[in-house]
């Protein structure tokens, strides 16, 4: 494929959030969304999204796992197939079971799954990936062409470095910056240096969201986000960044629009090439939508 040609290919992705959820809300198995979170104690479904979407100009989305089950994969893949304007699923499987390889060769029927997550921020042991049998999953998923995403807190920044240095030619993202301590404005240094040190390697993307629900939840400010924004900008550079909405978590601390102008108003002194880039070319790119 010639590169013009390829070009516009991408192009014709359109406006892609790279990040957002679904779900019918099961107080058991959603135990993540306490009672401090009612605003998202519900269902949030397709319907819901779309005309937010249409109004803020997204042309379409990638849908990520919020539950650890094979079961979630079926229901978002089940909501992809219904609109086209689902592009991609990122997915959960058991990268520690034995079976895993089995597992990934029968997701390849399903072009829509595009990669897969584990809830890595919510495991006691903080290096669970770099385990043997975690690592050896991760290692497989190359071999059927499916991406990576990261969720950590920056404590774990250090050992998915390792992870990612592991296995130079898969692809990763790191969901919602790794997720720095915005309110309380500690450890942003600390944050900064290791962000940098995981950005050297060419495979590893970060995706632009899940800012606002780090911040305070009823009082951020815009400027509470160009430090980090600042730094993803200079570590990442505007080929590896994606944007992502987070909704509807993002309902905690703002509505759609206002998680989007956030961004928005930071890149709107950069070029259209490198705004197109951050709003879909990256995504289209990273995940094959």
């Amino acid at each position: 494929m010639n590169e013009r040609k390829h070009h516009n290919e991408v192009l014709e992705g359109g406006r892609i959030d790279a990040h957002q959820h679904f779900w019918k809300f099961d107080p058991i198995r959603d135990s993540w969304i306490g009672p401090d979170m009612a605003v998202i104690r519900k269902d949030f479904l397709p319907a819901d999204l779309l005309p937010i979407l249409q109004d803020a100009g997204i042309d379409g989305c990638v849908v990520v796992q919020s539950d650890q089950s094979e079961d979630e994969n079926e229901f978002q893949l089940a909501n992809a197939e219904k609109h086209p304007w689902i592009k991609g699923v990122v997915g959960w499987i058991d990268l520690q079971s034995p079976d895993v390889e089995e597992r990934l060769a029968y997701y390849r029927r399903f072009p829509k799954l595009k990669g897969f997550r584990h809830v890595l921020q919510g495991e006691k042991d903080r290096a669970l990936m770099l385990k043997p049998a975690f690592k050896r999953g991760v290692g497989l998923l190359a071999k059927y062409g499916y991406t990576y995403d990261i969720l950590i807190f920056p404590d774990q920044l250090g050992y998915s470095k390792e992870l990612t240095t592991a296995f130079p030619d898969q692809l990763f993202v790191i969901d919602h910056i790794a997720k720095p301590h915005i309110k309380s404005r500690q450890l942003m240094e600390e944050w900064s240096k290791a962000i940098h040190a995981f950005a050297r390697q060419e495979n590893v993307y970060c995706k632009l969201s899940g800012m606002v629900t780090e911040a305070d939840w009823k009082g951020w400010k815009s400027e509470d986000f160009r430090f980090y924004l600042d730094t993803v900008v200079a570590a990442f550079g505007m080929k590896r960044l994606l944007y992502g909405s987070d909704w509807p978590v993002c309902l905690l601390a703002a509505s759609y629009k206002q998680v989007l102008q956030i961004v928005q108003d930071y890149f709107s002194v950069f070029t259209p090439e490198e705004q197109d880039d951050l709003f879909g070319r990256n995504a289209t790119r990273f995940y094959h939508l």
